[in-house]
């Protein structure tokens, strides 16, 4: 039997296959159960801001080291991203949101009565286990279960959770923290993962395919963990002063990815497929994501420090300012999902990113005194563009892999895009430090404010570099009529 008759079979068996499991779940319920539940886990990415202060009081530590709270839960996401593309391979849909959802459970709980730092911190970590897996899961379950011509649709919805979850996490915690203490803000998200912990055992169906005879590959799992682990570490802390300590976490994080990658080529089987990487329309496609996730969190780090340390104001004032560009990412990352079945990501990308180009030109003449209705517009403006661009540039990358890669291809943009947000980040915050500095040294401004508004010019100035990078990068994409998958060549 020749290639092209095997290739035949397969493919009328998996549209078996395929046919026979969509009459065993409910999308809809299967839709929300995953949508609630990651919403909850992904939220506490950035809900502690607001709180780290008063966390500061009660145990007595150091800015510094409260904010490994919300680093280590950052690298704990990264590092278990690229594991958890073997998790789904290996295990059921089912069993994998049961443990998702109780890992969430636990941490949260024991975050809730920490009676200490470390506790606190090791809480977050098991709570950032359980929001990797939900995460990667969603994103597999919904290529799986949504027809093509739907695709875009569904991930304009796992867009507004990804990214309108951590945008209102300072503002809902900031109005917590002005009527409780910060251990409610563990509280109320509580009840709400039992919830999904519940339906998940009762209507939670098996819709990946699982192969139970494949086995973990412990040097493959090392090198994942040392090589994603070291390089997030060394970026987290090469801002604080500790350039030979982030040096040698980065280089040894670059040799252990090397080898992983190495290895990965060489076996029949990887645990991460890097292969992926041979459709030019996945590179260009995590490219793009890759920018836009560092458009997003690169503002999401200056304003704050802007209105906050330079004009004044309270953390919660600063997140009500953010507030309504998390809302028009909300409205936008469904409209654009739609239009993304209808166009391709091409253009979408294209003109994503001339808007965001164009609202990061006002941030870089920015100065002390600059309207804050200036600020809520052009910053809502930049979500928009972002909002075009991070999802459906995303379902752009995977629909050129064939379905057997599809939770490799989710692992690696995720990947790709929680290390290079990192990067791009600590370069910006780089930029910020440096320029403020040597402002205040040279004796430019007659006040240090003015000194920490000309730093944050410049972190605008490298965000407009990089939008140019993924303009070049969008503008380079085939058009929809123009797509080859991988899977048909």
């Amino acid at each position: 039997m020749d290639d092209s008759n095997k290739a035949g079979m397969n493919l009328k068996e998996n549209m078996v296959m395929s046919e026979k499991s969509s009459l065993n779940f409910n999308r809809t319920l299967l839709a929300c159960i995953f949508l609630i539940g990651t919403f909850v886990t992904i939220l506490n990415q950035t809900v502690l801001f607001t709180a780290l202060p008063e966390i500061m009081i009660d145990f007595g530590i150091s800015a510094g080291t409260g904010q490994w709270l919300t680093t280590a839960y950052l690298m704990a996401n990264g590092i278990l991203l690229p594991v958890t593309a073997f998790f789904i391979s290996k295990y059921t849909t089912r069993q994998l949101m049961i443990v998702a959802m109780s890992l969430f459970i636990i941490g949260t709980t024991l975050a809730a009565v920490s009676p200490n730092f470390t506790l606190l911190l090791i809480a977050r970590i098991i709570q950032a286990c359980g929001a990797s897996i939900t995460m990667l899961l969603m994103q597999t379950v919904f290529f799986i279960i949504f027809p093509r011509e739907k695709r875009g649709t569904a991930m304009g919805l796992v867009g507004l959770v990804i990214a309108f979850a951590p945008a209102i996490g300072p503002t809902l915690s900031g109005l917590i923290m002005n009527h409780f203490s910060w251990r409610y803000i563990f509280f109320m998200v509580l009840p709400v993962a039992v919830i999904v912990l519940i339906l998940t055992l009762v209507y939670m169906k098996n819709v990946t395919e699982v192969n139970k005879r494949q086995k973990i590959d412990i040097p493959s799992v090392f090198l994942s963990t040392v090589g994603f682990g070291a390089l997030l570490y060394g970026i987290s802390i090469a801002g604080s002063g500790s350039a030979l300590s982030a040096a040698v976490c980065c280089i040894v994080g670059a040799t252990g990815l090397t080898l992983l990658i190495l290895k990965g080529l060489r076996s029949e089987k990887p645990m991460l497929e890097f292969r992926v990487f041979k459709s030019y329309a996945f590179v260009l496609s995590t490219i793009a994501v890759v920018i836009s996730f560092i458009c997003l969190m690169g503002p999401q780090t200056m304003l704050p420090i802007y209105i906050q340390n330079i004009r004044g104001m309270t953390a919660l004032e600063s997140g009500l300012i953010l507030l309504p560009g998390a809302v028009v990412n909300g409205i936008v990352s469904m409209i654009a999902g739609k239009i993304y079945d209808r166009i391709g990501g091409k253009y979408l990308g294209v003109i994503g990113y001339i808007l965001i180009a164009v609202s990061v030109i006002p941030f870089i003449f920015m100065h002390a005194q600059t309207a804050l209705w200036m600020i809520v517009l052009f910053y809502a403006l930049m979500i928009v563009g972002i909002s075009m661009i991070m999802m459906p540039m995303t379902t752009e990358g995977l629909n050129a892999l064939p379905d057997h890669l599809i939770n490799h291809g989710t692992a690696m943009i995720n990947t790709f895009r929680q290390v290079g947000g990192s990067i791009g980040t600590a370069l910006l915050i780089t930029i910020y430090t440096e320029v403020s500095s040597h402002a205040v040294e040279s004796g430019r401004f007659n006040e240090v404010a003015q000194s920490q508004v000309h730093g944050v010019n410049y972190a605008f100035i490298g965000v407009f570099v990089f939008v140019i990078i993924g303009l070049v990068g969008s503008s380079l994409l085939k058009s929809r009529k123009g797509q080859v998958a991988l899977s048909s060549k």
